[in-house]
């Protein structure tokens, strides 16, 4: 196989990242969409929400970046162009929870809304390391060289893991053990106490805790006593959620702000 492996429509050849990653973008949104449980908020506060998500995730996500290699992002500072490139999923994912957040504050609305993103998200995140993957060592998401049998050759003879795939196949894995909590989100259980909001708090806690582990076999910056940039961000992910998981949702949804958390 030859990477980038471009796709040709007709008279069209596609780069693999962009397809896919416009696919993941087009098709989790249409998911979500088709799959929102009615919440009685208006379209104007539905938009700001959405409008929150979008500005966070984008931040969040460049944020990050710039902190995968410091010394790098501070020589960039006067040259736009080159710190404009790059984003990270787990930024993304992060400032668009604070930004969600921030909105849903400032426009009053105290419900959980992250359930419903679920699987839209893990649908879009799929699509989009498929593009990854297929777009080899131009996207710099490989992993370290390796003997294992899972490795890869992305076209310059080193074998390599291939992490892309590696989280395809949990984020399946993921998508099956959270069914029983989104039955329980849509009512579809008996089982009376579960705190709206929990199957998202789940879900982060998984992907992060994945993405802390899988970062060791990439070839990286570990400028952070020994951890990267996403690490680093994942560590505070999961103590958030651990708190979450652990502590806050017992309190029950009788208790102002239990719920606010996506």
């Amino acid at each position: 196989m030859e990477f980038p492996v471009y796709l040709n429509l007709g008279s069209w050849r596609i780069h693999p990242h962009v397809l896919f990653e416009s696919l993941a973008y087009f098709i989790g949104f249409r998911v979500y969409l088709w799959t929102r449980r009615p919440s009685g908020m208006s379209k104007l506060m539905s938009l700001q929400i959405l409008a929150g998500i979008i500005a966070g995730a984008a931040i969040g996500a460049k944020l990050l970046f710039w902190l995968e290699d410091p010394a790098a992002t501070w020589e960039q500072l006067s040259q736009f162009h080159l710190l404009w490139g790059g984003k990270t999923i787990v930024g993304g994912l992060l400032g668009g929870l604070i930004g969600v957040e921030l909105t849903k504050r400032w426009v009053g609305w105290k419900q959980s809304t992250g359930d419903d993103f679920v699987y839209p998200l893990i649908l879009g995140l799929g699509l989009g390391r498929i593009g990854c993957f297929l777009t080899g060592l131009d996207d710099h998401t490989y992993g370290t060289p390796t003997t294992w049998i899972t490795a890869v050759d992305f076209g310059d003879g080193i074998y390599r893991h291939p992490t892309q795939l590696y989280e395809i196949l949990f984020l399946i894995i993921l998508a099956l053990l959270l069914i029983p909590l989104y039955r329980h989100s849509r009512g579809k259980s008996t089982r009376e106490g579960y705190v709206s909001g929990t199957m998202f708090q789940w879900f982060m806690a998984g992907y992060l805790f994945f993405r802390l582990v899988i970062e060791w076999i990439k070839p990286t910056l570990h400028p952070y006593f020994g951890l990267n940039n996403i690490q680093l961000a994942c560590i505070f992910g999961l103590i958030y959620y651990a708190w979450l998981i652990g502590g806050r949702n017992r309190i029950g949804p009788s208790i102002p702000g239990s719920q606010i958390s996506s």
